[in-house]
């Protein structure tokens, strides 16, 4: 799922601002971007952040506002820059030229200016850094634990859509048969041929029938399915939710074959309309899922 987390913190070594956005992903990718000195600490924030984020992809970007001791000094390598100046002077010499080293293009010069970052313990960093991870990380949660509610919410009525016409198709099943009875009677009786059928017969070919447009077992496992769907989807938008996601993808891929065989059994018109419509939502809660971890 989507969202978006800011927190700040502020301690002896500075503010910390950490912003987190996270898209849908299959897995659990965490990119960080921190600020060359507090690269070393980029292990730790990223097992903190996966404690909470168990899946998608979740860009970090962390601001550093050092303070006090922890403020980097700019340093000038004198010796550097006379080195530079004497050169150009000599370069002056060489091609019967003058040159004029102007302060705008000294500065300009590799390592002429020196920022030194102070050696500052870690402890004294990562205690504020977190803090402010933290503050993003449950605003973050916070985000997506809200449209994982919207998104339950949206996913429980399209399975109330599909229980009701799974209700209807099973409530149907039997007239089904009746009717391709009554069908083959009419069709005899036109032929004129009522009377030269063996009862025993016609009994035989309607049984053949039922048999092959039997759905007994393709409705229980439908009706299994959804209710492992529903159990699941109770989980769905709570404080600290298990991953769920690729297990309700797999019950959406299972409910999608029973009701093509299903469909493919019952040769019935009515049945046949229940069946697309059942598609169709089964096809919404597939996408729907790929948003749910």
């Amino acid at each position: 799922m989507t969202g978006y987390g800011r927190g700040e913190a502020e301690g002896p070594a500075g503010r910390f601002t950490a912003e987190l956005r996270a898209v849908n992903h299959r897995y659990a990718e965490i990119v960080l971007r921190l600020p060359r000195p507090l690269v070393a600490l980029e292990d730790d924030a990223r097992r903190l952040i996966q404690e909470e984020v168990r899946r998608g992809r979740v860009e970090v970007a962390v601001d550093w506002r050092p303070a006090g001791a922890a403020r980097p000094r700019i340093l000038v390598d004198r010796e550097l820059a006379l080195a530079y100046d004497s050169a150009l002077r000599e370069l002056s010499d060489v091609i019967g030229r003058k040159l004029e080293l102007t302060a705008d293009i000294l500065l300009r010069l590799p390592d002429v200016l020196i920022v030194d970052q102070p050696d500052i313990p870690k402890d004294l960093v990562w205690g504020t850094l977190s803090e402010a991870l933290r503050a993003a990380v449950s605003a973050l949660v916070a985000m997506r634990e809200r449209e994982g509610a919207a998104l339950a919410a949206d996913l429980g009525e399209r399975l109330g859509r599909i229980e009701e016409a799974v209700g209807e198709i099973a409530g149907r099943a039997p007239a089904v048969v009746e009717e391709y009875r009554r069908r083959l009677e009419q069709r005899l009786g036109q032929l004129g041929a009522p009377g030269l059928v063996d009862p025993a017969r016609l009994a035989q070919e309607v049984a053949l029938f039922a048999e092959r447009a039997d759905i007994t077992e393709e409705i229980v496992r439908l009706r299994s399915h959804l209710d492992q769907f529903r159990r699941l989807l109770a989980g769905v938008g709570g404080p600290r939710s298990e991953p769920v996601g690729r297990q309700m993808d797999f019950l959406v891929q299972e409910m999608g074959r029973e009701i093509g065989t299903l469909g493919a059994k019952a040769q019935d018109l009515a049945i046949a309309g229940r069946v697309l419509a059942v598609r169709t939502e089964l096809e919404k809660i597939r996408e729907q899922v790929q948003n749910i971890e």
